[in-house]
């Protein structure tokens, strides 16, 4: 599988100018994922704005959901968007550290499709989200947005641990006996990758207590390619195509890595034993996305490992719907998600 040089510089903000300035400025384009993400030559790097992003405050008072960024770590601009369900009652709730989608390489916890998305499910199960806005790459390669993951987990615990000031209008709500680690997509991957690092070292969590794992159509890949990545690799209810997958992965696995990295198959021989993962895990799957068999693969390894594991198909939708797609189906499916997650979260 070919791999892009190692080289790539970081790249400025992205500014809008002709193909022709760009050809000749940064040099040809390597790698490009229509509308979304192209790479020059140089490493210059160009991200059209697809989706707005928007403030923590844009949120429908009738959800009745408070939002605030919180800076992570300011040498590497990592920080998160918090939504926290304003509930009648006292009892301290579920925390679910959640990661984007993307292909490693696009996105944002601003991105109003997730803003939207975020604030509905902290209302409907009733958790405070912690929706964490990672490196990209190619500029930040795997495992980066694992280690701003590892580093989110451990800025949480010295929140509870030391209860600064600006943090108290979430951490006194926070059940921190009751955390979850989720995302969609490449946001899910992350997650389980994240999981099976603190597993292995759960004393360096304490006294957080990872309860589960949740993941939202998780963005896994192989060598060989599955049915689902043949059949519907052009499917028009879905998200994600499978050219548009090969490239991500060219462009966030570590130079000369294939699609068989423990990173990218979890179920490939030489990846981390699935049965280092400790807590109990839901998959949620899309009938129409071309990862529904890797996905339900993926769920079949973490059974026959013992691991506790809970999924479900979500008929007629493709990858991303919940966050994209506005249609009637995409819609009742999405709230159907929803409850599924809240089942999830409050039975542990």
């Amino acid at each position: 599988m070919a791999a892009l040089a190692s080289s790539l510089s970081l790249s400025p903000q992205y500014r809008t100018r002709s193909k022709e300035y760009q050809q000749h400025h940064h040099g040809s384009v390597v790698e490009e994922i229509k509308g979304l993400i192209r790479v020059h030559k140089d490493g210059y790097i160009e991200r059209p704005q697809v989706v707005p992003c928007v403030s923590s405050s844009a949120l429908s008072p009738e959800l009745k959901v408070t939002s605030r960024d919180m800076v992570i770590d300011n040498v590497t601009n990592t920080w998160a968007r918090f939504y926290v369900p304003n509930l009648h009652h006292h009892n301290k709730i579920p925390l679910l550290v959640y990661f984007h989608g993307g292909g490693f390489c696009i996105g944002s916890a601003a991105w109003s499709c997730y803003h939207d998305f975020l604030a509905k499910l902290s209302a409907e199960v009733g958790c405070m989200i912690m929706s964490v806005n990672y490196r990209l790459a190619p500029e930040n390669p795997l495992p980066a947005p694992y280690d701003d993951g590892i580093k989110t987990l451990m800025w949480v615990k010295q929140q509870f641990l030391y209860q600064y000031n600006d943090s108290e209008w979430w951490t006194k709500k926070c059940n921190f006996s009751s955390v979850f680690l989720g995302g969609d997509s490449a946001g899910a991957n992350i997650a389980y990758n994240v999981a099976i690092t603190v597993s292995e070292s759960e004393s360096a969590l304490r006294p957080l207590n990872l309860k589960g794992l949740v993941l939202i159509q998780p963005f896994f890949g192989g060598e060989a390619r599955t049915a689902s990545e043949k059949s519907m690799a052009e499917s028009p209810g879905s998200a994600l195509n499978l050219a548009a997958s090969d490239a991500y992965w060219r462009l966030a696995l570590p130079c000369g890595a294939d699609r068989d990295h423990p990173w990218c198959n979890p179920i490939a021989k030489g990846s981390v034993k699935l049965k280092n993962l400790l807590v109990p895990t839901l998959v949620c799957i899309s009938e129409m996305d071309i990862l529904k068999d890797r996905n339900l693969e993926f769920c079949d390894a973490l059974a026959k490992e013992g691991i506790t594991v809970e999924y479900s198909v979500f008929k007629g939708v493709g990858h991303a719907f919940q966050i994209l797609s506005k249609s009637h189906i995409s819609k009742y499916t999405t709230h159907q998600m929803m409850s599924c997650l809240k089942s999830f979260i409050m039975s542990l």
